[in-house]
């Protein structure tokens, strides 16, 4: 095997194995006090800097692609795309050197990131601040309602004047723009940040735990808390600590209805029986709670008085979906189970933001058998606990989870024995994520020819690379997330709990292509915010070249200096046999686009860029 060294010459597998750690090691301890300490416009995750982490040496098997295919290969797949200036960057520390870097996101400054998010009002708030200061719009009609019931009012004298109607506009505005600066900073963040595989894994975690930004009136509050205090600070940590991270939060807790999910009817449940005394002025409030198995029925509670029993859909998709995956080897009866486990995991007060919260008086006490493992009567919420202990350290956890990394990594169909070394290096590590990405990147299945641009981009992952491909500026309107969201991935969009597709036939047919060539001539019109097609090193220089000479600086600058004859001859020509037959956008009037920035505009709808 052959790697590249710092100065970018290779270097023989004696020299570059034992190196490899060490050089890894240096690097993080180079980088330890450029984090500073967390405020609340910077990303998540910096903090103070953390210990250097040690990794194992790269695998010793050789690696099929040529030194700088191997940096190319590593930033297509660890970072939303090159920008100007990266492949020269990893070949000068080491292509090694930089994937242990980039492994440690809390010990990389990221002070054009933190700029990014200094000028979005919402993020860094809590749920409860949220729902005060951008309250949903039906909260609005129904203090209405309540305030003309007070005087009396009826018929058309409790109805909307012009001005309480303006006001409801305004609100709904108001309420929108919480989701809407979510996925606007997600997109900013990951055309800027230096952070980027910790921005790849982030994407990749909300992904597979998937939240729904619409569903009901309030979870588009929760959805920045979710970004930003249960993915983000565990991307890269232990599996455990972020799926119980995720289990208790009130994003997840509402889209899949375990906040509401209680006992059965008949099911013992745990009462929690407070004994109050309050003093006089400022002696303060005591409290001893209590808790014993209760058999129902049970006298009413304001708890009781709303319970609608048990709720599976969050039991089901942490087996399918989470943990074990559908062929995990449970039966329907574990589902009920890890359900009946997970009663009383609710939200204290959802409708004003209240966060993680258990409630004994939902919880069904009674004994369980969840995947062979007895969980005894009369407990509260360590059954929870235990449950999230058992499937995180599952050995059809491991393989899920190897699985899915290999997938986003390496291919639609990662090879098998690749998987099975990362589900091993999973369970030898209790399942530390950055271990299992790092077997995975440095792995010879990774730097395969097979796996060279087999990946095709999702729309997120499209629109961001052409922006770094052109040193975009972050965008902190919703307008590029609007982008993403018209070629089919509106962030936070996707209604069903599987998340978004993670193979490249789910996004490409002549529909979805058309619009991204137009998505392409749209950001060389201009169109796109912050971006300009000539903001790539080289291209002012290209403005008055022969068309040829234009072309060939694109194809070096933006696809890596590999285009195919028929990419070249449409970039040649400015014509491409599909926009004869598509009809033109709004956003992409094509007869605006000429010269270099047609060139650009074609090469980013090309299917050597669509590729990673």
């Amino acid at each position: 095997m052959r790697i590249p060294s710092r100065d970018g010459d290779l270097m023989p597998p004696s020299a570059s194995l034992a190196r490899t750690v060490v050089l890894a090691t240096a690097l993080a301890a180079a980088a330890g006090g450029c984090a500073s300490g967390g405020r609340r416009d910077e990303p998540r995750g910096a903090g103070r800097a953390a210990a250097a982490v040690v990794f194992p040496a790269p695998s010793p098997e050789p690696r099929e692609l040529a030194a700088d295919q191997q940096i190319i290969q590593a930033l297509d797949r660890l970072t939303f795309g090159a920008r100007p200036g990266d492949v020269a960057r990893v070949r000068q520390v080491g292509l090694d050197g930089w994937i242990a870097e980039q492994l440690q996101p809390a010990r990389i400054a990221d002070p054009a990131a933190t700029e990014a998010l200094a000028r979005y009002e919402t993020l860094g708030r809590s749920p409860a601040e949220l729902m005060r200061d951008y309250p949903p719009p039906a909260q609005l009609i129904a203090r209405r309602r309540r305030a003309e019931t007070r005087r009396g009012a009826t018929g058309d004298s409790a109805g909307f004047s012009a001005a309480d109607s303006a006001e409801l506009r305004s609100a709904r505005q108001r309420a929108a723009r919480v989701a809407q600066e979510v996925a606007s900073a997600k997109v900013a963040r990951a055309v800027v940040s230096e952070r980027q595989l910790q921005e790849v894994m982030v994407d990749f975690w909300e992904n597979h735990f998937n939240v729904y930004a619409a569903k009901g009136p309030v979870e588009r509050y929760y959805l920045s808390d979710f970004d930003d205090r249960v993915i983000r600070p565990n991307a890269l940590g232990k599996f455990r600590d972020l799926l119980g991270a995720v289990a208790k939060s009130p994003a997840m807790l509402y889209y899949l209805d375990n906040w509401q999910s209680t006992a059965d009817s008949g099911r013992p449940v745990l009462e929690s029986a407070e004994r109050m005394r309050v003093g006089g002025r400022g002696s303060g409030l005591r409290a001893r709670r209590d808790w014993r198995p209760l058999p129902d029925p049970r006298p009413p509670t304001r708890f009781a008085a709303r319970r609608k029993g048990l709720n599976e859909n969050y039991g089901r998709e942490l087996l399918e979906l989470h943990t074990l995956g559908v062929d995990g080897g449970y039966t329907q009866q574990d589902v009920i189970n890890v359900a009946r486990a997970l009663t009383g995991w609710t939200i204290a007060q959802p409708r004003q933001g209240g966060g993680f919260v258990f409630r004994p008086v939902m919880h069904d006490a009674g004994e369980k058998t969840v995947l062979g493992h007895h969980l005894p009567a009369g407990r509260g919420i360590e059954d929870g606990e235990e449950v999230l202990d058992i499937v995180a350290r599952h050995p059809a956890t491991a393989h899920f989870i190897a699985f899915a990394l290999a997938r986003r990594f390496v291919s639609d169909m990662p090879p098998a024995a690749l998987v099975e070394r990362a589900a091993r290096r999973f369970t030898e590590t209790d399942g530390d994520i950055r271990q299992v990405v790092w077997t995975i990147v440095t792995s010879p299945e990774f730097y395969a020819r097979a796996a060279y641009r087999a990946k095709v981009k999702s729309p997120f992952e499209l629109v961001v690379s052409a922006l770094r491909a052109v040193n975009a500026a972050p965008d902190a309107t919703p307008r590029t997330a609007g982008v993403v969201a018209r070629l089919g991935e509106p962030l936070f969009g996707h209604q069903a709990p599987n998340g978004y597709p993670e193979t490249g036939d789910a996004w490409i047919n002549t529909g979805a292509i058309l619009e991204r060539i137009n998505f392409g001539l749209a950001l060389a019109a201009g169109r796109v915010p912050g971006a300009s097609p000539f903001g790539w090193t080289g291209a002012d220089s290209l403005a008055a070249a022969p068309r040829a000479a234009q072309v060939d600086g694109v194809v070096a600058a933006l696809l890596g200096g590999d285009a195919s004859p028929d990419t070249r001859a449409v970039l040649l020509s400015g014509e491409h046999p599909l926009l004869e037959r598509g009809p033109a956008t709004a956003d992409a009037p094509r007869d605006d686009v000429r010269g270099l920035a047609q060139v650009v505009g074609l090469a980013i709808g090309s299917p050597e860029f669509q590729r990673r």
